[in-house]
Protein backbone atom coordinates (compact mmCIF):
# COMPACT_ATOMS: atom_id res chain seq x y z
CA UNK A 1 0.00 0.00 0.00
CA UNK A 2 1.26 3.48 -0.86
CA UNK A 3 0.94 6.39 1.55
CA UNK A 4 -1.92 8.67 0.52
CA UNK A 5 -0.87 12.31 0.73
CA UNK A 6 -3.75 13.90 -1.15
CA UNK A 7 -6.81 14.95 0.85
CA UNK A 8 -8.72 11.75 1.64
CA UNK A 9 -11.24 12.97 4.23
CA UNK A 10 -14.82 13.77 3.25
CA UNK A 11 -15.27 16.58 5.80
CA UNK A 12 -11.84 17.63 7.08
CA UNK A 13 -13.17 20.69 8.93
CA UNK A 14 -15.61 18.60 10.98
CA UNK A 15 -12.92 16.03 11.71
CA UNK A 16 -10.51 18.77 12.82
CA UNK A 17 -13.23 20.19 15.07
CA UNK A 18 -13.70 16.73 16.59
CA UNK A 19 -9.97 16.50 17.23
CA UNK A 20 -9.97 19.88 18.94
CA UNK A 21 -13.01 18.89 21.02
CA UNK A 22 -11.25 15.71 22.15
CA UNK A 23 -8.41 17.86 23.53
CA UNK A 24 -10.68 20.40 25.23
CA UNK A 25 -9.99 20.69 28.94
CA UNK A 26 -6.92 18.47 28.88
CA UNK A 27 -3.60 19.50 30.36
CA UNK A 28 -0.56 19.59 28.08
CA UNK A 29 0.36 16.14 29.38
CA UNK A 30 -3.17 14.83 28.84
CA UNK A 31 -3.22 16.24 25.34
CA UNK A 32 0.12 14.59 24.54
CA UNK A 33 -1.18 11.30 25.95
CA UNK A 34 -4.33 11.55 23.81
CA UNK A 35 -2.21 12.19 20.71
CA UNK A 36 -0.01 9.18 21.52
CA UNK A 37 -3.04 6.90 22.03
CA UNK A 38 -4.63 8.14 18.81
CA UNK A 39 -1.42 7.62 16.85
CA UNK A 40 -1.00 4.07 18.17
CA UNK A 41 -4.63 3.20 17.39
CA UNK A 42 -4.35 4.53 13.85
CA UNK A 43 -0.97 2.86 13.27
CA UNK A 44 -2.50 -0.44 14.35
CA UNK A 45 -5.45 0.12 12.03
CA UNK A 46 -3.19 0.89 9.05
CA UNK A 47 -1.01 -2.09 9.87
CA UNK A 48 1.41 -1.54 6.99
CA UNK A 49 4.89 -0.85 8.35
CA UNK A 50 6.06 0.71 5.08
CA UNK A 51 3.17 3.16 5.01
CA UNK A 52 3.66 4.04 8.67
CA UNK A 53 7.39 4.63 8.18
CA UNK A 54 6.69 6.83 5.14
CA UNK A 55 4.20 8.83 7.20
CA UNK A 56 6.71 9.21 10.04
CA UNK A 57 9.34 10.45 7.59
CA UNK A 58 6.99 13.01 6.02
CA UNK A 59 5.72 14.20 9.39
CA UNK A 60 9.28 14.61 10.71
CA UNK A 61 10.07 16.75 7.64
CA UNK A 62 6.99 18.89 8.30
CA UNK A 63 5.42 17.95 4.97
CA UNK A 64 1.91 17.19 6.18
Amino acid sequence: MTLKTDLNIADPDALYAALLAAHKGLSAEGSAALNAELILLLMNHVGDVGVIRAALDLARQGKV
